[in-house]
């Protein structure tokens, strides 16, 4: 995490100057402004081919995504992604990338459905025609099946339950 740390307060500072420069200092009282700081080298280490050429394939089905939902939202037929529940063809050697992965949080969607086929990525953008939850704004089919939180999805119900606990 040090590490992490070192990293993300020099590569966000052009960002979110403020907010670095409070983090940097708050740990390293006495060792001068991050914004003096140069970025450190990333270790070879660290460097993973077949998860970047994974995220490669992930980011030209994004591409084809963020496209069709900047059209419906000129279209009015979405005012979010949020709004969005988009229906997703593309080659088998791309959907191989998703494993593991949510659609609809790549996508940053209410949700998503993939299938594969064809030679092309292409991406078919319907409305998510779900309720809304009050804590994460998506739209999916479990808002309010959870009595206790009538409000929200059944993940965040999950959520808030653990916090709520948590504060005792």
């Amino acid at each position: 995490m040090h590490e992490v740390f070192l990293r993300l307060t020099a590569w966000l500072a052009p960002l979110t100057p403020f907010t670095m420069e409070e983090a940097w200092t708050t740990r390293y009282p006495d060792a001068g402004t991050n914004c003096a700081r140069i970025i450190p080298d990333t270790p070879a280490e660290w460097q993973n081919e077949a998860e970047a050429a994974r995220w490669d394939k992930v980011w030209t089905v994004l591409e084809t995504v963020n496209e069709a939902l900047e059209a419906a939202r000129r279209d009015k037929v979405i005012g979010g992604a949020l709004d969005a529940w988009p229906t997703v063809t593309l080659p088998a050697e791309l959907m191989a990338a998703f494993e593991g992965l949510d659609a609809a949080e790549v996508f940053r969607t209410s949700g998503a459905e993939l299938s594969s086929g064809g030679d092309t990525v292409t991406a078919r953008i319907d409305t998510a025609d779900h309720p809304k939850c009050a804590r994460s704004w998506r739209r999916v089919p479990d808002v309010g099946s959870d009595p206790d939180y009538p409000d929200l999805s059944a993940r965040d119900a999950d959520t808030v339950r653990w916090l709520d606990a948590q504060k005792g």
